[in-house]
């Protein structure tokens, strides 16, 4: 159980809202593997991530990635993928993938020992991220990278003025509003540019992508994973009502249906 803060006249939990012991965890991992991967290990290969890399792979998910960079490394590299629990990792371990229980706002990490860091959609939802990101560049080592992959859901929102087509779920903003509630930093990805020079790290990298999700797609899956996994807080917390939950989820089969999604900025700087 997570602690208890009070915001206003609700109390909400500080523990993760989409934890992975939800039924919803597997249909949430295999949209965004499916949604972000292909970009990801684009971004890897271009940094040039290769035989005998050390990598650490934080908030590691269904391991898509940390799989890729293992083989990508083998046979003289290592991988460490950590999460807060790792169910969906524990059967990938192997001679040179390692997985490890661990808290990236907390916990320790060695120094100067990757040659690569990478999370995606992980600091965004620690409280601790500032410290996370000490962290995570401290154990770098010269010349390693540190590449991070976080939304920022506030910048564009569908609006049915600028394309009739869109549409405006309240379930959606409901959900991202009960993220914010629980810490959720929902404009991170395009604060991580600012805040790595900041850190007296200068030329940053960083690009962005957009998708158009619609009736069918990997997009509305994940969307429907998520207003599934936090009906019941939604609902029960009066951030909407059971009849709006009802007809926005039926919303997501309709062949009209047409929604841009958050906005994921891709930010990659190598440790001098």
């Amino acid at each position: 159980m997570g602690r208890v803060e009070t915001v206003g006249k609700k109390k909400i939990s500080a523990s993760y809202a989409l934890a992975n012991s939800s039924k919803q965890t597997e249909a949430r991992f295999a949209a965004l593997s499916a949604i972000y991967d292909r970009g990801t290990v684009r971004y890897l290969g271009e940094l040039g991530v290769g035989q005998g890399w050390h990598c650490l792979e934080a908030g590691g998910g269904s391991g898509t990635i940390a799989k890729w960079l293992a083989d990508r490394v083998a046979p003289t590299g290592h991988v460490l993928t950590t999460d807060l629990d790792t169910r969906f990792l524990d059967a990938l371990r192997g001679q040179n993938l390692e997985v490890r229980c661990h808290n990236i706002g907390v916990d320790p990490l060695p120094e100067a020992v990757f040659d690569l860091i990478h999370t995606r959609l992980v600091l965004m939802h620690v409280p601790q991220r500032e410290a996370a990101l000490a962290r995570m560049i401290s154990s770098l080592k010269p010349g390693g990278w540190l590449f991070l992959e976080e939304y920022d859901s506030r910048s564009m929102l569908p609006d049915p003025i600028v394309n009739s087509a869109e549409a405006l779920l309240q379930t959606q903003l409901a959900m991202l509003q009960l993220l914010e509630d629980r810490g959720v930093d929902r404009r991170y990805g395009r604060l991580l540019p600012g805040l790595l020079r900041a850190r007296g790290l200068c030329s940053v990298g960083a690009e962005a992508q957009l998708f158009l999700w619609q009736k069918e797609s990997q997009g509305t899956n994940l969307m429907r994973a998520n207003f599934e996994q936090l009906r019941e807080e939604m609902i029960h917390g009066h951030y909407i009502t059971q009849q709006q939950f009802d007809r926005d989820m039926a919303r997501l089969d309709d062949p009209d249906f047409l929604m841009p999604s958050s906005i994921l900025w891709s930010v990659w700087r190598q440790h001098s």
